[in-house]
């Protein structure tokens, strides 16, 4: 078992989930809340985010069987989604790709944000989905499958915990501080989506790359 590999797997959903970033917009769609409903959201969302993402480590290679698509292409796919995620964040917001004006309205209006549209599409998006059939695409077997589950419950642990202390931490650090560290965050995250790219296309077209 390779430990480099989930310390990247855990670093690599730690730049494209971005808990840290979405500090203020929980704080906000929680605003009405108590605080025991407010750690049951948090407990719920990342919950549910990480039975989507082990989910879809176990169906993705399937789900790309059943519609004939190439990891290659896929790769390029999924590094094109990454990389225009993370220029939005590099200028300290989110992506329509996760979150849009309509889905903010929507939200809004809702009794319970824990699911819809805090776990989906916010946290485990797009982005989050694709990097995660990739990787398990990329190193199957059940050791590392494992290996890949234990990495997303410990991601989920660790943002089950910056969610309990919101509040705190959107304070102590203001949005000037949140800002940097997503921006901080934007900038690994296009590196990954620029490197999945590089590697479909290295797939797809081995002898224009040499």
């Amino acid at each position: 078992m390779d430990l480099t590999l989930y310390v990247k797997f855990f670093f690599g959903l730690l730049a494209i989930i971005n808990p840290v970033g979405l500090l203020p917009v929980f704080v906000s769609l929680t605003s009405h809340q108590t605080d025991a409903e407010r750690n049951q959201t948090a407990k719920v969302a990342n919950l549910s985010v990480v039975v989507i993402l082990l989910c879809t480590m176990v169906a993705g290679q399937y789900i790309l069987d059943l519609f004939s698509i190439s990891l290659s292409a896929f790769r390029i796919a999924g590094g094109s989604l990454i990389a225009i995620i993370a220029m939005s964040m590099l200028q300290g917001k989110l992506s329509e790709v996760k979150r849009n004006k309509e889905e903010d309205r929507e939200a809004s209006a809702m009794e319970s944000v824990a699911v819809v549209p805090l776990a989906l599409p916010l946290m485990a998006g797009p982005g989050a989905i694709s990097s995660v059939i990739v990787f398990a695409a990329e190193h199957g077997g059940w050791l590392n499958i494992s290996g890949m589950t234990l990495t997303v419950l410990l991601f989920g642990m660790l943002s089950y915990g910056l969610f309990k202390m919101a509040t705190a931490i959107n304070k102590l650090l203001g949005k000037t501080g949140i800002n940097v560290i997503t921006r901080l965050m934007g900038l690994l995250m296009l590196s990954i989506g620029i490197e999945v790219m590089a590697a479909g296309l290295k797939g797809l077209f081995p002898t224009l790359l040499g």
